[in-house]
């Protein structure tokens, strides 16, 4: 059973949709109690940091999230859920991130005006890690993005795979069972489908 932590700031039907597709049981909650007793955590993420972490505040997915990565078991976070594990945001900068993972998130930069921002479509991954969240998937693959700010981590080694968009972009890490995803796996194709079934796989191993 994947927890899919609802803290009422995010779309979480896409993500439920593509983990029922493919036979995952998912439970969709905000009580830490729920959270702790499923086998995997995911938090989903849309709209802006300092909106999302005051969700994440007055619902108590903060201290549900931060109890449940010191369990051991797999927890992913997606998109805006991604940034949420960093100390803070540009976006927000008055506003205190989860602060599990170590790095800065800032806009994509955009001196010439020639990007579109947000960043909204498919780019290529190249993998750096080919295990975890990317185990048997080759080459470089095609996922789908929405951001307007974007990852670059402290240490490059918990970073599992890039993307270039005007600039190089951190699009996933992974440190001990933290993974996190720029992008978003549940509108990406086949590709994301392999990426979140890898991520289930992950509880029996």
């Amino acid at each position: 059973m994947i927890a899919v932590i609802d803290y009422g700031a995010g779309n979480l039907q896409s993500v439920v949709k593509a983990l029922h597709y493919i036979d995952c049981p998912t439970l969709v909650t905000n009580r830490t109690e729920e959270i702790l007793n499923c086998d995997a955590a995911l938090l989903p993420g849309v709209g802006s940091f300092g909106d999302a972490m005051d969700c994440m505040n007055r619902s108590g997915a903060t201290e549900a999230v931060q109890q449940f990565v010191t369990t051991g078991k797999p927890f992913l976070g997606i998109c805006l859920g991604l940034q949420l594990l960093f100390p803070e945001s540009e976006e927000s900068p008055s506003v205190k991130g989860l602060g599990l993972l170590e790095g800065s998130i800032t806009r994509i930069p955009d001196a010439d005006k020639t990007l579109k921002i947000p960043h909204m479509g498919w780019n290529s991954l190249d993998i750096r890690i080919h295990d975890g969240l990317y185990r048997g998937i080759e080459g470089n693959p095609y996922v789908y993005f929405v951001h307007s700010y974007y990852l670059k981590a402290k240490d490059e080694g918990i970073v599992s795979a890039r993307t270039e968009y005007g600039v190089s972009i951190d699009a996933s890490v992974q440190q001990d069972n933290i993974y996190a995803t720029q992008f978003h796996p549940e509108k990406s194709g086949r590709v994301g489908l392999q990426i979140l079934q890898n991520f289930v796989d992950l509880t029996r191993r």
